[in-house]
């Protein structure tokens, strides 16, 4: 065992990972899919990039990952308002609202990613330099128009919707179906639902760009893999641009655990392909209706506020 110091936790000591489980079979459809049906969670306190902190340790110690979740749940908790008008209001929700989970992944690692071995998105130049470049355009025009809110704001994608399918701070809620011929995932937040062919048909022509991207499916053993391709520069997951490539796979490897592993390629912004591993947790359900569009004032009410300040302004007030 090896110890150093962790500014965040104090005294780490390396600890080997937890051992595989054994080969887990699952249980198959009538038409002789590997069943991974039902409604699955994957809320987790593990961030997707490794802290700063914690630069050199792919794993927690038990005792270090109580600390982190402690110190986390703390840190994360929105009924920490402050003292003042202006940093209730920035803290939006109060605590009720948020389902962030309370634990860390059941590996004990200090990252979602688990390659690069670095558990960093392995950025280039060209991607870093764009990504800055957009930051700053909307930072100059946050309001010019609808179109320059965020996705989230106008009710079009989360990044819970993916692909690749991260946790949120709620609703990390996903069911999933099957029928012959087919997969289907019902996304709770904004109620989104990929509808995932397995004949191994052809991604639609380049011309085709989607929000949730073009998803093809087959299966390796007892693993879902699933290649999408055709999304939108608009929708940017981590600055990749609409010719990102994902290979998600699926695999259920016990009774209660799904594990969800996702590659993400475009050498457009990354200098290489980077890898994500995710257990999602069997859960009872049902996923209620999500209304994200109705009694929402937020668009208008935000474009409305921002008009009324630029005529002050013109008005000289």
């Amino acid at each position: 065992m090896r110890c150093w110091i962790v500014t965040l936790i104090g005294v780490a000591c390396w600890a080997a990972p937890p051992p595989k489980p054994a080969n887990y079979v699952p249980p198959h459809t009538a038409d002789g899919q590997p069943d991974i049906q039902g409604v699955w969670n994957n809320a987790t306190l593990t961030p997707l990039e490794r802290p700063a902190a914690l630069a050199s340790k792919a794993f927690f110690t038990p005792a270090e990952a109580t600390a982190y979740e402690k110190l986390a749940l703390e840190q994360n908790n929105r009924d920490r308002r402050g003292t003042d008008a202006t940093s209730d209001l920035a803290g939006a929700y109060n605590q009720a609202w948020f389902d962030r989970g309370s634990k860390v992944v059941p590996t004990l690692r200090t990252s979602l990613i688990v390659d690069p071995a670095d558990g960093k998105i392995p950025y280039s130049v060209e991607g870093e330099k764009r990504m800055a470049a957009a930051a700053d355009y909307a930072r100059a025009h946050p309001t010019d128009g609808p179109e320059n809110l965020a996705l989230a704001d106008r009710c079009i994608l989360w990044a819970t919707a993916g692909p690749p399918m991260l946790p949120g701070p709620y609703n990390s809620n996903y069911q999933i179906f099957q029928a012959p011929g087919y997969v289907a995932i019902l996304i709770e937040m904004i109620h989104d639902v990929r509808i995932i062919p397995l004949d191994r048909r052809p991604h639609l022509p380049g011309s085709v760009r989607q929000w949730l991207g073009d998803s093809r499916g087959h299966w390796e053993g007892n693993t879902l893999v699933v290649e999408t391709t055709n999304f939108t520069d608009k929708s940017h997951f981590r600055g990749a641009t609409g010719n990102m490539r994902l290979t998600e796979r699926f695999t259920r490897t016990d009774a209660n655990t799904l594990t969800y592993d996702f590659t993400v390629e475009d050498p457009a912004t990354f200098t290489k392909p980077w890898t994500a591993s995710i257990p999602m947790a069997k859960s009872a359900g049902p996923i209620y209706e999500y209304a994200c569009h109705e009694g929402n004032y937020a668009v208008p009410g935000i474009l409305g506020g921002a008009r009324a300040q630029e005529a002050a302004v013109a008005a000289g007030k």
